[in-house]
């Protein structure tokens, strides 16, 4: 896939209501234009909006892994346990996190991607808590 492909496929998910990954080829396209935006990034931002804490983590760490980043270099203990929906605001610059509650509908991730060109440089989401996650 082409950058510029990956871009107008990031860019359908982008600033619009949440759109639905109906099947498995779009989800793989998805998870492969994501991959090669962020690769040519210089850091990325990812704002996960989720039920808990737990549930964004899970978010977190499986976007994290998926993009290459050693998610066992990270301290996920710095964000404390919450039960009611949250935001966590996590940089791969800094590797660090921001919490706070939560109290919109929105369930997701949003992916602001760091860089000089246009082509990359970027919010993309409204992306799957689950894009990452593996069935078996």
């Amino acid at each position: 896939m082409e950058l510029t492909q990956a871009r107008k496929l990031l860019d359908q998910y982008s600033c619009t209501e949440q759109k639905t990954v109906k099947t498995e080829q779009e989800k793989q396209d998805l998870q492969t234009a994501l991959k090669q935006i962020t690769q040519e990034s210089e850091w990325e931002n990812l704002g996960i909006c989720a039920d808990n804490t737990e549930q964004a983590i899970t978010a977190l760490k499986t976007y994290l892994t998926a993009l290459g980043y050693d998610i066992n270099q990270i301290d996920f203990n710095q964000v404390a346990s919450v039960g009611s929906p949250v935001y966590i605001k996590f940089s791969t610059k800094q590797m660090g996190f921001y919490q706070d509650n939560y109290t919109g509908d929105y369930r997701g991730v949003l992916v602001s991607c760091q860089a000089e060109d246009d082509l990359i440089a970027g919010v993309y989401g409204h992306l799957p808590l689950d894009l990452f996650t593996t069935t078996n």
